[in-house]
């Protein structure tokens, strides 16, 4: 089995088309995982989970200084409150 990168949400915004974005970062804010759904996938997924384990290949490297602060401050936050499998 490949290693897995436990990422945590940062983001949920919602677009005009009714998609909503999620954003799964690592705890340093250094990587981000970026994901749409449509609201009935999230739905039947039984919601939005508080981490999600994934490949490293599907990261992508945070360029911007402050997004990458910002990124690592709610990461670790949503660690400290919240289990991985817990919905939020």
């Amino acid at each position: 089995m490949a290693e897995t990168e436990r990422l945590w949400l940062v983001e949920r915004t919602y677009d005009d088309k009714g998609l909503i974005s999620l954003a799964y970062a690592t705890t340093d804010g250094e990587s981000v995982r970026r994901i749409e759904r449509a609201p009935i996938a999230v739905e039947r997924s039984g919601g939005v989970t508080a981490a999600v384990d994934t490949e490293p290949d599907a990261l992508e490297p945070v360029a911007d200084a402050d997004l990458r602060e910002r990124y690592a401050t709610e990461a670790t936050r949503m660690a400290e409150r919240h289990d991985p499998d817990e919905t939020v």
